[in-house]
């Protein structure tokens, strides 16, 4: 039904999500109602009048929770994002203690690359380290198709949490190609990705078949936690403030451009993040996503000059700002709501995830001040 009334017919000259307030269009042109489509956090994506500022954080699930230790003592980083119930008791924590707008899926940008055979792990400490790194045209071959088969815990994750959320948002996530190939090729973390900058400048067409491969396994992968329930994407894309803009441009936003493309028509809003991209938020906008993500070091006031009209923002309290008193936290939110004033839509968010040794409490009473500072 639309907002008059009247039934809303499936197909593509049917209900739109632009004229429907129960509806989505799914990528099979088949209109999917969802509890979730007038919550502040997707009325905010989509640029509309919100009731209150929402608020999510990257990493709200995580080490800063002392509930999340307790479940995943024991337990591997990557086994835990392959157990349905542990994965959507994870997700629940943060909004069961914080009262964020949205929960973001628990999982790691790595779990695709797992899911088709790659021989990787997460050290603690450490991170994703890749056994044998791609370095050549025939490591490619490793890359296969991602299909629902691959990952069946992610569909019976999310089926749980829609159910157990409500009219909550569920955001799904992955990895953007470009930090995905940065690990892969590097072997692991890297502060200066000497060994991908230097496959990108000197054998370009093995770099563009690489993201090109890992653009299609990521869009796969994105498009099993629509599919099973997720209200909206976020693709991180963690390292490309390594990049000048130039070599966005030529050798990475392709790659991003064709994930975004890949999810353009299930309709739920896609949201761009990297850290140090202040130099490429244009760009990163201009890639497909319908948010974009802005870490601490741009005002989102000028974030905006740099994006132009027709996206949203979302940002962008510096994280280390949570380990102040509560009146400092309040001050350097109310900066952040301020610079965020007249935008299209603001999603309030960190400018990087939740540190480890952040106080929860603190982040609750951030949650709290928010919604009240900014309540219509």
């Amino acid at each position: 039904m639309d907002s008059r009334g009247r039934s809303c017919r499936p197909g593509r000259h049917g209900c739109r999500p632009a004229a429907c307030e129960t509806c989505l269009v799914t990528a099979n042109e088949t209109t999917q109602p969802t509890a979730t489509y007038d919550s502040a956090f997707l009325k905010a994506c989509r640029r509309e009048p919100v009731p209150h500022t929402p608020v999510w954080f990257m990493r709200q699930a995580g080490r800063s929770l002392p509930e999340y230790r307790k479940v995943r003592e024991g337990v591997p980083m990557l086994e835990s994002c392959m157990r349905p119930e542990l994965v959507t008791e994870i997700t629940l924590q943060p909004v069961r203690r914080h009262d964020v707008d949205a929960a973001i899926y628990f999982s790691d940008i790595v779990v695709p690359l797992k899911a088709i055979g790659l021989d990787l792990d997460i050290k603690p400490g450490v991170g994703p380290v890749v056994e044998q790194p791609i370095r050549t045209r025939a490591d490619l071959a490793r890359l296969r198709d991602l299909s629902p088969e691959d990952v069946p815990y992610v569909t019976e994750a999310i089926g749980m949490l829609t159910r157990e959320l409500g009219a909550t948002p569920l955001i799904g996530f992955a990895g953007a190609p470009f930090t995905l190939a940065s690990y892969l090729v590097e072997g692991g973390p890297s502060r200066t990705y000497e060994n991908a900058k230097a496959m990108m400048y000197g054998d370009p067409e093995l770099w563009a078949d690489l993201l090109d491969r890992l653009a299609d396994i990521t869009a796969a992968f994105l498009k099993v936690q629509i599919e099973a329930g997720a209200s909206a994407v976020q693709l991180f894309d963690s390292w490309a403030g390594a990049l000048a803009p130039a070599d966005y441009r030529r050798s990475v936003m392709p790659a991003s451009v064709k994930v975004f493309d890949a999810v353009a028509g299930y309709g739920v809003p896609r949201i761009h993040f990297g850290v140090g991209t202040g130099e490429l938020l244009g760009l990163m906008g201009e890639a497909g996503a319908d948010v974009v993500g802005v870490d601490w070091r741009v005002p989102l006031d000028e974030a905006r000059r740099r994006v132009g009209p027709g996206k949203a923002l979302q940002g962008n309290l510096d994280p280390t700002v949570l380990f102040t008193d509560k009146d400092t936290v309040a001050a350097k939110a109310r900066e952040v709501l301020d610079a965020a004033a007249g935008l299209e839509g603001h999603v309030f968010n960190l400018g990087h995830g939740v540190m480890p040794n952040t106080d929860p409490d603190a982040l609750t009473r951030l949650v709290e001040y928010v919604h009240t500072a900014t309540a219509r």
